[in-house]
């Protein structure tokens, strides 16, 4: 029995995070769910986005399913999800993308992984007025060895251990010489303990263009903070958006599975939320928990799905289906496998 703090979040999430859990359980997998909240719904009701409580349900069970949060204007808080992974130094953010059937692209074969510096970059808040008037402002952004190192190590560990080809470390060193060049310095010296790991490096827009050109080229993506950011979601836009890829946050002592598009409060309670997402991320999450039948079982079941009934899928990838329609076709696949 596997103990994991269960965040829905805003919007859609309640949805979403209820058909993630329909679906484990007909997977048969055992998880005492330990429920907490956070996001804008909760500081509105509580006066804070990120109540202690569920702060100390994370440092107790170390393992969270996260459905999509909204920070609330003026709580003091720049990104409730950047607050969680800086405190529990969830350093490694991981984004998959991956085809899945039956949805119209351009590609059809794209098998990427992305990891990013989850901590540090631009992404650390530091910035000022240089000016009273506030015409001049600045950032900066923070670039460690220590943070490079793990990242870059996680990413080629991953490589190894999937039996992946290649890693490519993304960077602009040839204008940010000092951050982003410590970044490239460390990553060629951590690839040399990694001779059966092919590594190369690119400059982040070459990169963006080949990423658009040609995707299958790329295997796992390892870079900083904010340009992991953006070309993670360029990624998803590959594979069919956001809805349909996951999101993992790692760190030594704790790890967030969480879907990374937008509370979408337009549609909540419509059943119309997409849970794709949410549920590729606590796929990731049984992967973690030694679970890794019981997420290959139930990955098997929604390609079913998308395959054989799209028209159960919602509307945002081209089904006339709800959340719980999509949700209990999966479960049906599984049960009769």
């Amino acid at each position: 029995m596997h103990k994991v703090v269960s965040i829905p979040g805003d919007g859609i999430g309640t949805e979403i995070t209820a058909a993630v859990k329909q679906i484990l359980e007909a997977a048969g997998v055992r998880i005492d769910w330990v429920d907490a909240e956070a996001g804008e719904e909760t500081y509105h009701r509580t006066g804070t986005p990120l109540p202690e409580e569920t702060v100390k349900a994370i440092e107790e069970h170390r393992v969270v399913l996260k459905g999509p949060l909204t920070t609330p204007v003026g709580a003091g808080f720049r990104s409730i999800n950047v607050a969680l992974r800086q405190q529990f130094d969830l350093y490694s953010n991981i984004r998959p993308a991956k085809s899945v059937p039956n949805v119209g692209l351009r590609y059809k074969e794209v098998d990427l992984v992305l990891f990013r510096e989850n901590t540090q970059g631009l992404y650390i808040g530091r910035e000022h007025w240089v000016d009273e008037a506030h015409t001049h402002a600045e950032s900066i952004a923070v670039v460690t060895e220590e943070a490079s190192r793990k990242i870059v190590t996680a990413a080629l560990e991953h490589a190894r251990t999937r039996k992946r080809k290649k890693v490519t470390l993304v960077h602009k060193a040839n204008i940010l010489k000092l951050t982003t060049g410590l970044f490239l310095k460390v990553g060629r010296e951590v690839a040399e303990g990694y001779p059966d790991v092919e590594f190369q490096d690119l400059i982040v827009d070459n990169m963006a263009m080949q990423m658009v050109l040609n995707p299958s080229q790329f295997d796992v993506i390892v870079t900083t903070n904010l340009f992991g950011d953006i070309l993670s979601d360029l990624a998803s836009g590959l594979v069919g958006g956001l809805g349909v890829t996951g999101s993992a946050n790692l760190g030594d002592e704790a790890a967030m599975f969480e879907a990374v598009h937008g509370s979408a409060p337009d549609i909540a309670g419509k059943g119309l939320a997409n849970p794709v997402a949410l549920l590729f991320s606590a796929l990731m999450m049984l992967e973690y928990l030694g679970e890794h039948h019981a997420a290959m079982r139930i990955r098997s079941a929604v390609y079913g799905v998308l395959q054989d009934e799209k028209e159960l899928c919602t509307p945002d990838i081209g089904g006339q289906g709800t959340t719980q329609s999509f949700a209990d076709a999966v479960c049906e696949f599984l049960v009769g496998e």
